[in-house]
């Protein structure tokens, strides 16, 4: 039974109606990644869409790696996939398949449409039969191996499986239709001679099936009832009808195909994400800045802001490019009601107390979340000398600057009020202290007959931990990087200014030892995520989002 608070997107509807005409007792689908990169955000829409109508409908969603291409596949990716899947919160059915698991069904049917004279083996050239194709307006024209009999083709497929053929020597063709209007169906490659060593199989086939080819029959042996794919698939849905009205199977999926996600200021194509880790623009598919799903979970995201994103996206026939913003709109939402709250001092300078007792120490009390009183609180000393954030002094400013000023006050937040009252200067002029007095009745309250400029956060010299900050922007400066302005290619629109490290910011000593993927919020900055690089002495932080939208 479906779910009647789930919003009835048009795959729904598709799926009440088929459950109402008895169609199928279960649902069933499947997530199906190519191992060929990590995954990133536009698989998670899939992912969430699949795995999610499982859910809903009581049925059953399986991971199944279409690993039919082995030249570009790895275990490491394979790892990554499963990975990402676990940490999104899902779970599928049985064990992990793979596509290769059926690489023997997949020949008995090849044989099968051999024997029906409905497939052909092919010895020209990949140039050749690119060109016998013909295009969009000029049908396309039969190979001279087109009408072979079935016993001949059958002798030469053997001869490919037996390794007889070079690489791209031979390749196994439907018979179809060279005439139709959709490329797709104009006597497509079903297979390929590749001497590859394959993750799953190892050295076992020199052949290797065609993706489209193996895609319906592997739906069908896994008995999924719903192949849901993006549009881009479309056009290969009359090759998918075929395979399956053609071969014997044990089943009749049907595709059906929604808009992929698209997100601007960014690239989704796993090659030129590839691309991008190949040639050193990032430290790795998990860089923070990359769109792929551990690029993201290491930055800060959590499992519930991606699905929540996904949610806010929906699922449509029509293609859309949905902003940034969104994506950043969904983290902030999350963490603003679960992360807890902290100071960290970004580019600090000293100030000293002068009317504070030396070696006096008195700790404060704040909250972990000031909306959420259940989160409990933390200590923070203070003692006489504390770090603020050098951009929250000016020794002269407006009346606008809500920060200290020289010869005025400001509250330190959750502790007392101080006044500026001197800077301390380097050789080179740079401001190292600033000397300051506070008002000990200020704690909790404001300071009689007058009024402070505002509220800034710090840490104690002596009592915070050192640490380095990474500030993340957006990768790309064009909100469409595939198509900047100057119609340069996407690597002219990477942003500069990415990725700022600041290598001597001070945090809470609370926070020592925090485990990788701990989300703060850092009082009067923006949320960050503890990074995997991070040790007890050397912590590291993540920038996951600002606490406002900036860009």
């Amino acid at each position: 039974m479906s779910n009647t608070d789930a919003p009835k997107n048009f795959i729904r509807q598709i799926i009440d109606k088929d459950l109402a005409a008895g169609l199928h007792q279960q649902v069933v689908t499947r997530f199906p990644p190519e191992p060929n990169g990590y995954l990133h955000i536009g698989h998670a829409k899939s992912i969430c869409l699949n795995f999610g109508i499982a859910e809903d409908y009581d049925g059953l969603c399986q991971l199944r790696f279409d690993d039919t291409n082995p030249e570009k596949e790895s275990q490491e990716y394979v790892a990554a996939i499963s990975r990402d899947v676990s940490w999104l919160g899902y779970k599928w059915a049985g064990d992990i398949r793979y596509a290769s698991s059926y690489f023997q069904q997949i020949h008995d049917c090849a044989v099968e449409l051999i024997r029906k004279g409905l497939a052909y083996v092919d010895l020209s050239t990949p140039e050749q039969i690119r060109e016998m194709r013909g295009w969009a307006q000029q049908p396309g024209t039969a190979s001279e191996y087109r009408e072979q009999t079935p016993e001949k083709a059958l002798e030469l497929f053997t001869q490919m499986k037996n390794g007889d053929f070079p690489d791209g020597g031979a390749v196994l063709r439907a018979k179809i239709d060279l005439a139709s209007p959709n490329m797709n169906m104009r006597d497509p490659v079903l297979y390929r001679v590749r001497r590859a060593t394959h993750h799953q199989t190892g050295d076992t086939w020199c052949i290797y099936p065609m993706y489209d080819f193996t895609h319906p029959i592997s739906d069908a042996l896994e008995g999924v009832t719903h192949s849901l794919c993006t549009l881009e698939f479309e056009d290969h849905r009359p090759l998918y009808d075929w395979v399956i009205d053609n071969c014997t199977l044990p089943a009749r999926p049907r595709q059906y195909e929604f808009a992929r996600l698209n997100l601007n200021y960014t690239v989704t194509s796993k090659r030129k994400l590839k691309q991008l880790v190949d040639e050193g623009h990032v430290s790795g598919w998990d860089d923070p800045r990359m769109p792929t799903i551990a690029g993201l979970r290491r930055r800060g995201y959590t499992p519930a802001s991606l699905r929540r994103f996904c949610d806010m996206v929906g699922v449509a026939r029509a293609d859309s490019v949905v902003d940034m913003s969104m994506l950043e709109a969904a983290i902030r939402d999350d963490l603003n009601q679960h992360a807890s709250r902290a100071f960290c001092v970004l580019r600090p300078v000293k100030v000293v107390i002068d009317n504070w007792e030396e070696g006096h120490e008195e700790m404060l009390t704040a909250p972990l979340h000031p909306q959420n009183e259940a989160m409990g609180t933390r200590q923070i000393p203070m003692t006489r000398e504390v770090y603020i954030d050098r951009e929250d002094f000016r020794e002269e400013a407006n009346k606008k600057f809500k920060r200290l000023v020289l010869g005025d006050e400001v509250r330190l937040r959750y502790g007392y009020v101080i006044r500026a009252n001197e800077v301390i200067r380097d050789a080179d002029g740079e401001i190292t202290e600033i000397r300051c007095t506070y008002d000990p009745d200020t704690l909790g309250k404001n300071p009689e007959g007058r009024k402070v400029r505002g509220v800034i956060h710090w840490v104690s010299v002596a009592r915070s931990q050192a640490c380095e900050v990474r500030l993340y922007d957006r990768l790309f400066t064009a909100a469409n990087p595939d198509k900047p302005e100057q119609g340069e290619g996407f690597l002219d629109a990477i942003n500069p200014a990415s990725l700022t490290v600041l290598t001597d910011c001070r945090v809470e000593e609370n926070l020592r030892g925090v485990v990788p993927e701990t989300r703060f919020q850092f009082e009067r900055e923006g949320y960050f995520a503890t990074d995997a690089d991070s040790t007890d002495e050397k912590m590291v932080f993540n920038l996951t989002v600002g606490l406002r939208e900036s860009f």
